[in-house]
């Protein structure tokens, strides 16, 4: 895995971006110290999906995006008929 900075990730070319970051990485975007990124990814409370490779931790970027940028998302739980709002399950 090669070693990429905050900066480097928001600044990469899309085809220069890679497909995962090193949790330190991803830590640091999301405002954690290292500890805090492993505590939590050893305890699986990481915000986002963390995959674990051999003794390594590693965050995909695509997930990191989704939770750094939620405009981004897809929004396939929108009806049809434009109502975006939540449907309640009071009376």
């Amino acid at each position: 895995m090669t070693r990429t900075t905050p900066n480097e990730l928001l600044a990469a070319g899309a085809a220069e971006r890679p497909k995962v970051v090193s949790l330190l990485a991803a830590g640091r975007l999301l405002g954690m110290g290292r500890t805090k990124a492993y505590r939590l990814a050893k305890a699986g409370e990481f915000p986002c999906r963390v995959l674990r490779i051999g003794g390594r931790y590693a965050v995909p970027v695509r997930g990191l995006r989704a939770l750094l940028d939620p405009s981004a998302e897809r929004l396939d739980h929108i009806s049809p008929g434009g109502d975006s709002r939540p449907t309640s399950e009071e009376g």
